[in-house]
């Protein structure tokens, strides 16, 4: 066997020290561009939220509003806006009612909280463009905030009437294109519903303007509709006594003092009436910012727009108009995630 020069054996033995340190330095080169670009990666976009509600009509607007408020790792609210439905009393009311939520959820004086329409679309359009109109704070933030630059479209979530909403396009049309309108409201195919009786026109003047549109079934007594999503007086009262963040005290709208929305949320049980078997209440508008928030909890389905004539729905199949229907809500898992953000809020 041949042997190699002594200065032949060290170069080789230099030239592979050389390569494996190249190797060596390569790699740790790589692991830490790998590295830094995982520490630059942006965390998801939340998704900008301008809350319309009937705040004081029953109990499940205080819900869905504390719902929303807690998932701040999802939710960017950019404001809340009230409206007046036929319960409840005026917009004053309405205002109250979501203060008291935001105060409760310790929100207050962060989100901005406006006045909306006490009347309906017909009776206000005509004086849209005075100074001041019933419900021009609403409408006038849904406007500018809709025109604000952003890299998603602003979700408008009514679950009350849709004066608002439909004032907001009438005035500022150019909104349309920067606004997804997400409503709970309607059984379609069925007739009647509260929020849509509200305002007729208004919803027919959505159904008719491009603007991305979708339903919220209720569908009462059915299990296709957010009416499916219930819980007993005895349920909230073992399950939320407590929950929430301590805040200031506040003055219940049947009276008491409450610091926190836990106890709050039992106290609106008790004074409202249950029904069905067993005895319960829906949760109807918390299912609409559940499906927002993760879209598996319910189907939905893209169709022709219909419209409203003498309160019955007439489909117009060849309409190139759609919109898009939510159903078939996945009740345990909106509830799982509403009790578990009760118990540890995003804030």
């Amino acid at each position: 066997m041949r042997m190699l020069p002594k200065s032949n054996n060290r170069s080789v033995i230099n030239l592979l020290f050389c390569l494996s340190l190249f190797i060596i330095l390569t790699a740790c080169t790589g692991n830490d561009e790998d590295t830094q670009q995982d520490d630059t990666l942006e965390p998801p976009s939340l998704m900008p939220v301008i809350f319309d509600t009937d705040a004081n009509n029953e109990l499940d607007d205080q819900h869905a509003l504390a719902y929303l408020l807690f998932s701040e790792k999802v939710f960017d609210v950019r404001g809340i806006t009230v409206n007046a439905t036929f319960n409840g009393g005026d917009i004053e009311q309405q205002y109250d009612e979501a203060e008291r939520v935001m105060k409760l959820c310790m929100v207050d004086g962060k989100i901005p909280l406006f006045n909306g329409s006490n009347d309906d679309f017909e009776s206000i359009r005509g004086s849209i463009y005075d100074s001041i109109y019933d419900g021009s704070d609403a409408v006038e933030f849904i406007i500018t905030e809709s025109r604000m630059p952003r890299d998603q479209k602003l979700i408008l979530l009514p679950v009350g009437k849709l004066t608002n909403i439909a004032l907001a396009l009438l005035k500022a049309p150019d909104i349309a294109d920067m606004v997804r309108v997400v409503w709970l409201g309607s059984n379609y195919p069925d007739p009647g519903e509260y929020n849509l009786i509200n305002d007729i026109p208004a919803m027919n003047y959505i159904l008719e303007t491009d603007v991305p549109f979708e339903m919220v079934m209720v569908r009462y007594g059915k299990s296709t509709g957010s009416d499916a999503v219930r819980v007993t007086r005895e349920e909230m009262e073992q399950r939320m006594p407590g929950l929430g963040p301590n805040s200031m005290t506040v003055t219940g709208r049947h009276g008491g003092s409450f610091n926190n929305f836990g106890d709050y949320s039992v106290d609106l049980f008790r004074h409202a009436t249950m029904h069905g078997t067993p005895p319960s209440r829906a949760l109807f508008d918390m299912v609409s910012v559940a499906v927002v928030k993760k879209p598996s909890w319910g189907t939905k389905k893209e169709i022709p727009a219909p419209i409203m004539r003498d309160s019955s729905w007439v489909d117009q199949p060849n309409n190139p108009r759609k919109i898009s229907i939510w159903e078939n809500f996945n009740k345990q898992a909106i509830l799982d995630d509403f009790f578990g953000q009760m118990k540890q809020p995003d804030l």
